[in-house]
């Protein structure tokens, strides 16, 4: 009597997990309001507390173009003048605060297969580092590169796909190759960039 008791407790209970499941997959609102929140200023949320803001939260326009690196979430957003584009892009970010430069720059320079060199304090760090890499497969900045307005930072493609969505620069903002790619086509000298 016991056994037939347990099994069917254990059936209803199979069975009312798969209608939860199934009133779930049925009601996606209920999946989203469970993965993404609101903080008290409006600023919604997942739970790796990736931030999704309005571009108007950062620039007063979209002239060119807008580019927003978020160091904290690892990610790259991306708005056209029209805004009828829209990209976000995973990234690797620098190392330390020390290596991060926050506030607005823009975009001064586009090289599709740019050449490496280590700035300065790189070298100075890293003694063994080549003083330079020409295009290629073991360049750095991967096969395209969006020089800022700061010097010797840039927002660059990788050759080392393990970097992104982990603190590993000295100081760029690193995407897929394939990734960069688009937004190197998306993007033009004068885009504004901002780093938070």
């Amino acid at each position: 009597m016991d056994n037939n008791k347990h099994l069917k407790n254990r059936r209803n209970f199979l069975l009312t997990s798969a209608s939860v499941g199934f009133a779930a997959l049925a009601t996606p609102n209920l999946l989203l309001a469970q993965e993404v929140g609101a903080d008290p200023q409006g600023v919604r949320r997942n739970m790796s507390s990736f931030r999704v803001p309005d571009w108007r939260d950062h620039f007063d326009n979209l002239k060119n173009g807008a580019i927003l690196s978020d160091t904290t979430s690892r990610m790259v957003q991306y708005w056209s003048e029209d805004e009828t584009v829209y990209k976000l892009y995973p990234s690797s970010v620098p190392l330390s605060d020390d290596l991060t430069r926050l506030g607005y720059a823009r975009i001064i320079r586009k090289v599709e297969g740019p050449s490496w060199a280590p700035t300065p304090a790189m070298k100075k760090r890293n003694p063994e580092w080549p003083a330079f890499v020409g295009p290629g497969p073991e360049n750095p900045l991967g096969t395209h590169a969006l020089y800022l307005s700061w010097r010797y930072y840039r927002i660059h493609g990788t050759n080392d796909t393990r970097k992104i969505g982990r603190k590993s620069s000295n100081g760029c903002i690193g995407l897929y190759n394939e990734q960069i790619k688009e937004l190197f086509a998306l993007t033009k000298v004068g885009t504004q960039v901002k780093l938070i």
